[in-house]
């Protein structure tokens, strides 16, 4: 299957237009200069007036930008376009404002869109509650792996602005999109798309789940290849059948089972193709084996099965979908293997900020001590509990919100030994991982899966994830 062309695109005019940019930060400074270079009338409003944002006012205003710190909440006058940062919410009375006097709201991702021009390059689109990140560097490297100039860009930390006006040229992107800035990007078409699983998340902001399920299913819109589901989460199913596509658009699926035809699966520790193949419903292309995806748990495997999907969906060989998922590096702090020691093995999954995550997480091992607590950010647990509680060997809890979990624990896992540490200092995490060690018998895993964010003892699960290493590291050199 050919990778198809390019639709045109003509790049939008701003020349003379009067944009407001909603918020400075690493998505308006750059919307703010690329707007302002294509002679748009720039005005920048920001909610904050700290020595980060008046420093970034100033550098904006000496290219005749104007700043407002302080007020974002009011439309300035002769308004014809918001471009806003992603993570402002819908309801903000700017927005609110620009509704009732008609002026549309855009993010940074339809900036991008809108600024590509007439021999962009195809986007292949990732989103969902979990995995994206992941997803989309398995995609880039397979997409490398065929020979194709690519790059992960978007939610990942790289600007789809930089990439799209930048001066190297690309034969297709692998991006990374958040339920935030779907919501601020209706003309957003990618040539084929994935939703990878949904579960609650990020409601403050969006109001409620249906609204959340809504703006993911966004990125199928006008899909002209694929759209790609987890058969396993049939919300993601259902945002294809209703999704609004080009003639020709496929449904594909992905399933950790054996794979039905116009799906990709697994046989006998053998990922397989049955969507991109001749004659499907007889015929299957086998991509990679189980053991090319690192780390093999579940909930990557299925990462892994959507990115060759995707891949595959842009003609890609089956052979650079092994040779791409060979060569894949996971980021730090998801499902990390840091040490054995005395027969147990330490992972960090300090990533596994919310309940799906850790979910995913706690499926990959057995038997578990587990690690988590933090900020729960209006989330419950019993579900988890329930799903997980025949794995765990112990629960050591840290943290904010731990009552929650030990409350959940209490009622749906009451034989599992639980410690309840009510510290937050900078030692807390070396007496998490001694109290882990202590339960922990050989042949098991503790596993720091949190289910919650990290702010309530850390700047960010990246902090956490480190501490935990460090830990583990001095258990072991005391061992």
């Amino acid at each position: 299957m050919g990778s198809g062309q390019v639709t045109s695109s003509v790049p939008a005019d701003f020349q003379g237009k009067h944009v407001t940019v909603a918020g400075l930060g690493v998505s308006g400074v750059p919307a703010a200069k690329v707007l302002h270079a294509r002679g748009a009338i720039v005005t920048v409003v920001n909610d904050g007036d700290d020595a980060r944002a008046r420093e970034q006012a100033a550098e904006l205003e000496a290219l005749g930008i104007t700043v407002r710190l302080g007020d974002g909440a009011t439309l300035p006058e002769g308004t014809e376009l918001i471009v806003t940062a992603p993570g402002w919410k819908p309801d903000k009375p700017l927005f609110l404002a620009a509704g009732k006097a008609g002026v549309p709201v855009w993010g940074d991702v339809e900036l991008a869109w809108r600024l590509r021009g007439p021999d962009a390059a195809p986007w292949l689109a990732v989103t969902g509650t979990n995995g994206k990140t992941t997803t989309v560097q398995m995609l880039a490297s397979i997409l490398t792996a065929a020979g194709l100039r690519t790059a992960a860009v978007g939610n990942i930390g790289v600007s789809l602005l930089d990439a799209v006006l930048g001066e190297e040229r690309y034969d297709v992107l692998a991006v990374e999109l958040s339920s935030y800035q779907l919501h601020w990007a209706p003309s957003l078409r990618a040539h084929s798309a994935v939703v990878l699983n949904l579960a609650p998340d990020h409601l403050d902001w969006h109001g409620s789940m249906e609204a959340y399920v809504a703006d993911k299913g966004r990125i199928y819109e006008g899909n002209r290849v694929a759209c790609v589901y987890n058969v396993a989460d049939k919300l993601t199913e259902e945002l294809v059948r209703e999704a609004d596509v080009q003639e020709g658009c496929r449904a594909i699926g992905f399933t950790l089972g054996t794979p039905a035809p116009s799906q990709l699966g697994v046989v006998e520790g053998i990922l397989v193709d049955r969507a991109f193949v001749e004659n499907r419903h007889k015929n299957a292309q086998e991509l990679a084996e189980v053991a090319d995806v690192n780390p093999p748990a579940p909930h990557n495997i299925a990462n892994a099965l959507a990115a060759a999907a995707l891949a595959r969906a842009f003609g890609v060989p089956a052979t650079a979908v092994r040779d791409g998922l060979r060569a894949f590096r996971p980021d730090a702090h998801r499902i990390a293997h840091v040490a054995d020691i005395d027969g147990v093995a330490y992972i960090d999954d300090s990533k596994a900020t919310n309940t799906h995550a850790a979910e995913a997480s706690l499926a990959a091992y057995e038997p578990i001590v587990w690690i988590a607590g933090g900020l729960a950010k209006g989330a419950t647990f019993d579900e988890l509990v329930t799903k997980s509680a025949k794995r765990l060997r112990g629960a050591v809890l840290i943290g904010a919100d731990r009552a929650l979990i030990r409350d959940a624990l209490a009622r749906h896992a009451p034989e599992v030994p639980v410690v309840d540490l009510d510290r937050t200092d900078t030692g807390a995490m070396l007496q998490a991982v001694t109290e882990a060690k202590r339960l922990a018998r050989p042949g098991d895993t503790v596993l720091l899966a949190p289910a919650c964010a990290s702010m309530d003892m850390f700047t960010n699960y990246n902090q956490r994830g480190d501490a935990f290493a460090a830990a583990v590291r001095e258990l072991g050199a005391g061992a």
